[in-house]
């Protein structure tokens, strides 16, 4: 038996989904987090529960609405558990009233109450159930209060059936839904009436599936409009919306006990004058980046990488070689150990630390409800390059990952809106690159550090609106609009913040203990055999000749070594890799870190340079086949492939030449 949990956006859904399933999924504080069901067993319970996305209509525009219409469509979900945010009642009822009217077994959450008090909104949850026909529960579900309620309820095997539930449309509308229902002889069929409805009202989901096995249909529909445009001079579809938010209307003057005025909360108030300003929104937004990027890099994550770095540096390397000394191992081995795995994989993972500070601060800003805000000001400029500020929200989570940026963007309406996002996804600076900055900024911008990589940020959200402004002279869009809710600022819990971290990171320390594992044994294989056989000098080696050989295209750049091109080859497998090449590739000396080491082989200026390099050039292989699955054609992810490196290219030169004439 599975249970479809479905809600607005920013209802608290997931939150729910957590608590009654013991799980963790994704939560943030936007519509479109949740692109695809996610199931759970919920506790002590044999019934499963599908995380559904948050719509707030079961009438399809975007990918994610389209998931939570076919749930229901194709009976995936044969219980209903509707949670609704206590402070915007009558907004949330619209989407109760249509999943009423599927007819499935429903339960009724009112989540929130504690802002809903705060408020002064004081609502009598269990009248709402009586009214509809349904029973009713109150939550809290970022902490967890309510919850155990809902857990017992599924404990039996079902849920008692809901009370046939229909609203009366007006003789008009009636006929023409009776008429449907005789067509399409769905007798047996507990959600006909509600397939119906959402046929009369333009669901294109369901348009499409009955139009072709029932082409009668549309002529029924088309005479219902017709007459009601004649006699009432309202369409279908505003027809069956005033029908229902006059009943919803009925409802929230029923359950609403107690509605003081608002009192504004002056610290809230504040904020947003700031945090969603047209003006000093964007400042405001590189403001806390910036104070996150000195907490990562200087104040906090700097001791604890450079204690980590002494660690393998020192005691580890020094253990093993007397490890290895003791068991009588071959060169080959303690080499490969030493110089491959402890310096490769340990190089990389000395900055762990501060990606996990980072994704710390990243989950704050999300749970506290300011990355929406963030969306809302970025719009009048996303507009600029024919987005909207939906669009924005894929590439703040592409600061974690591109592959989740680029899957995010199922949740835009507009495909050509959708492509575009896909192809400047790439250019927002990922954690994997964030262990590439930490080391170059430790090596030469060691004051400066915030600033630097704040810059980087702030450059690859720059070339991606540039890009797409090109890009949308040849994608022409029809208009879209954005309108999000902005969610109240919340002191994030303790336990999901942790949990919401670890998701976000445990991707690099998984790559690490795999991928990187592998790739730094190759790269130190490669760079130990020659045509001269094994163990030649480095310099003579089949990385160094076959690096070497395209060395001099970089040369106008800053950087022609062919370390350095050995480690932008090696970043297309994952740009992780490229540390672990370079601890490889320069021969650190025991007791040496790599940031020490840098200095000799590129200037401050060049250094930046790759920096810049790095941050726009072909994406891993991991975001192309993401890229590919999400388009669907192998043009576009070659091109994508090819413009990134260009794009790189031209923005690295410009960077290296106005740094030489500036410095």
């Amino acid at each position: 038996m599975e249970t479809a949990l479905l809600g607005n956006p920013n209802t608290g859904k997931t939150s729910l989904f957590n608590q009654i399933t013991g799980s963790y999924e994704y939560v943030g504080n936007w519509s479109g987090v949740t692109v695809d069901k996610k199931v759970g067993r919920i506790k002590n319970s044999v019934q499963s529960l599908i995380d559904l996305p948050g719509v707030y209509s079961l009438n399809p525009l975007s990918h994610d609405e389209r998931v939570a219409s076919m749930a229901l469509l194709h009976e995936e979900a044969e219980q209903i558990l509707n949670i609704v945010n206590a402070n915007q009642l009558e907004r949330s009822l619209y989407l109760t009233i249509e999943l009423l009217e599927t007819n499935l077994p429903t339960v009724i959450v009112l989540n929130m109450m504690d802002i809903a008090e705060k408020r002064g909104i004081k609502l009598n949850v269990e009248l709402l159930g009586k009214l509809l026909g349904v029973k009713s529960y109150s939550t809290i579900a970022r902490k967890g209060r309510g919850c155990e309620e809902i857990i017992q309820l599924f404990q039996g095997s079902t849920l008692k059936p809901t009370v046939p539930f229909s609203l009366d449309y007006g003789p008009i509308v009636e006929e023409a839904i009776s008429r449907i229902l005789s067509h399409m002889e769905m007798e047996e069929n507990p959600k006909k009436r509600w397939v119906a409805v959402q046929y009369l009202i333009g669901n294109e989901l369901i348009q499409q599936v009955l139009d072709e096995s029932h082409p009668g249909l549309k002529g029924m529909k088309v005479q219902a409009e017709e007459l009601l445009l004649k006699e009432k001079g309202r369409s279908l579809e505003e027809t069956i919306y005033t029908k229902r938010k006059s009943f919803i209307n009925q409802i929230v003057v029923q359950v609403t006990e107690e509605q003081k005025k608002q009192e504004a909360l002056p610290l809230t108030v504040w904020l947003d004058h700031i945090a969603t300003h047209p003006v000093f929104g964007i400042p405001f937004f590189l403001l806390v980046l910036l104070v996150v990027f000195q907490l990562t890099f200087g104040w906090l994550g700097t001791p604890i990488s450079d204690a980590l770095d002494a660690f393998f540096a020192g005691p580890l390397t020094t253990g093993v070689q007397y490890l290895l000394n003791q068991m009588n191992a071959l060169p080959f081995i303690k080499a490969v150990i030493l110089k491959g795995i402890i310096a490769g994989v340990g190089g990389v993972l000395v900055f762990v630390p501060q990606i996990f500070i980072l994704f710390f601060f990243i989950s704050l800003l999300e749970d506290s409800g300011y990355m929406a805000r963030v969306a809302v000001v970025m719009d009048r400029l996303m507009e600029f390059i024919g987005l909207n500020g939906k669009a924005f929200i894929p590439l703040i989570i592409g600061f974690g990952c591109n592959v989740p940026s680029i899957m995010a963007a199922r949740t835009i309406e507009q495909p050509k809106e959708r492509l575009l996002t896909i192809l400047i996804s790439p250019f927002m600076s990922c954690s994997a690159r964030l262990s590439v900055y930490a080391l170059f900024v430790a090596a030469f911008f060691s004051e400066h550090q915030a600033i630097i990589v704040l810059s980087l940020y702030v450059l690859g959200i720059v070339v991606a609106i540039m890009v797409a402004k090109i890009f949308s002279f040849f994608l022409k869009n029809e208009k879209s609009y954005f309108v999000m809710e902005l969610p109240p600022y919340n002191v994030p819990q303790p336990l999901q913040l942790l949990r919401s971290t670890w998701d976000k990171g445990k991707g690099f320390v998984r790559k690490a203990g795999t991928f990187i594992f592998g790739g730094t044994v190759f790269i130190w294989l490669f760079s130990y055999l020659g045509p001269a056989g094994a163990d030649v000098p480095i310099d003579e080696s089949f990385m160094a000749i076959v690096s070497g050989a395209f060395a001099p295209i970089f040369a106008p750049l800053g950087f022609a070594s062919w370390q350095a091109v050995s480690a932008l080859f090696t970043g297309f497998l994952a740009k992780e890799v490229v540390v672990s090449t370079m601890n490889i590739l320069y021969h650190v000396p025991a007791g040496e870190s790599l940031a020490n080491l840098l200095p000799q082989f590129y200037t401050p200026l060049a250094a930046y340079t790759f920096l810049v390099f790095i941050l726009l050039y072909t994406p891993c292989l991991a975001t192309v086949a993401i890229m590919k699955k999400e388009t669907g054609s192998m043009k576009l992810t070659l091109l994508s492939i090819v413009y990134s490196f260009v794009v790189a290219y031209i923005v690295a030169f410009v960077v290296y030449k106005v740094g030489q004439f500036i410095f």
